[in-house]
C-alpha cells in the first residue's frame, strides 16, 4: 500500500515538474509582432543581451543593455520584475535564445524572443532611417560580382557558430576551386549598411553569382557535400 502511494505521488511530482516547465517556455515572436508588443502602451521590460558596442551602434528605444556574454548576467537581470512580461533580442537570435531560456530557469513568467534578432527588425523595415553607411556600400559589393568565374560571397561574423564550423571547408574550396570559384567573406558587424540593402536577414548568408546574376541562395548552415555539389 505505501509503495502504491509513493508510486502515486512521484507520478504526481512529475507531472507537475513538467507542466511548469511548459508554461515558462520562452515564445518566440515576429518582427512585426514584437514591435506591437512593445509599443502596446504597457510598460515593458525590454532587454538587449549583444555587446555595449553593438547596442551603441543600433538598438530598439527603451532596451535595457544587458551583455549575455559578459559577467554577472544572472545579477544584472534582477532589477526586473519576475511577473512583468520581459522582452529580448539580439543579433540574430542565437544569444537571445540562450538568454530567454536561462530567464525562464530563473523563474521569469512571460519571455518573449525576437525571432532573428536586430536582423530580422531591419529586413522587416522596423529600424529608423539612417543616412550613415557603415562598411562597403551596394556599388563596391556589385563590383566584387565581376569575374569570368562564378562569385560565392559568404556572410559571417566571428561571433557565429555556424559560421566558424563551416570556414574551414570553405577556406579549402578556396584554394581547390580557385579556377571556377571566386570566395569572398563579407563581416556582417562591419557591413550593416549593406546587409539592409540586400535584406540579409541571417547568418551565415552564402549568395552564389555567374555573370552577376544570383543563381542560388543559403541562409544557415549547409554541409561540406551539400555546399560542393552546389558549386
Amino acid at each position: 500500500m505505501r509503495y502504491f502511494k509513493f508510486i502515486i505521488a512521484l507520478f504526481s511530482f512529475s507531472l507537475f515538474s513538467c507542466h511548469g516547465q511548459t508554461a515558462g517556455k520562452p515564445e518566440k515572436l515576429d518582427a512585426k509582432a514584437f514591435s506591437e508588443k512593445i509599443k502596446s502602451g504597457e510598460a515593458i521590460q525590454l532587454l538587449d543581451v549583444r555587446t555595449p558596442e553593438e547596442f551603441n551602434e543600433q538598438h530598439i528605444d527603451g532596451a535595457t543593455n544587458i551583455n549575455w556574454n559578459g559577467s554577472g548576467f544572472e545579477q544584472k537581470v534582477a532589477q526586473f520584475d519576475k511577473t512583468k512580461p520581459m522582452y529580448v533580442y539580439c543579433l540574430s537570435g542565437g544569444r537571445s535564445r540562450q538568454a530567454s531560456i536561462k530567464l525562464s530557469e530563473m523563474g521569469y513568467q512571460n519571455v518573449y524572443e525576437l525571432d532573428g534578432g536586430i536582423m530580422k527588425w531591419n529586413a522587416a523595415g522596423m529600424a529608423k532611417a539612417s543616412t550613415k553607411t557603415v562598411g562597403m556600400t551596394l556599388n563596391d559589393y556589385n563590383k566584387l560580382l565581376i569575374s569570368d568565374k562564378k562569385v560565392l560571397i559568404d556572410f559571417y561574423a566571428e561571433w557565429c557558430a555556424p559560421c566558424k564550423k563551416m570556414a574551414p571547408y570553405l577556406a579549402k574550396m578556396s584554394t581547390e576551386l580557385a579556377d571556377k570559384v571566386t570566395i569572398i567573406k563579407i563581416d556582417a558587424d562591419k557591413n550593416k549598411t549593406l546587409l539592409e540593402e540586400l535584406k540579409i536577414s541571417g547568418l551565415p548568408t552564402l549568395l552564389l553569382y555567374e555573370n552577376n546574376k544570383l543563381l542560388w541562395k543559403n541562409e544557415g548552415f549547409i554541409s561540406e557535400e551539400e555546399l560542393t555539389k552546389k558549386l
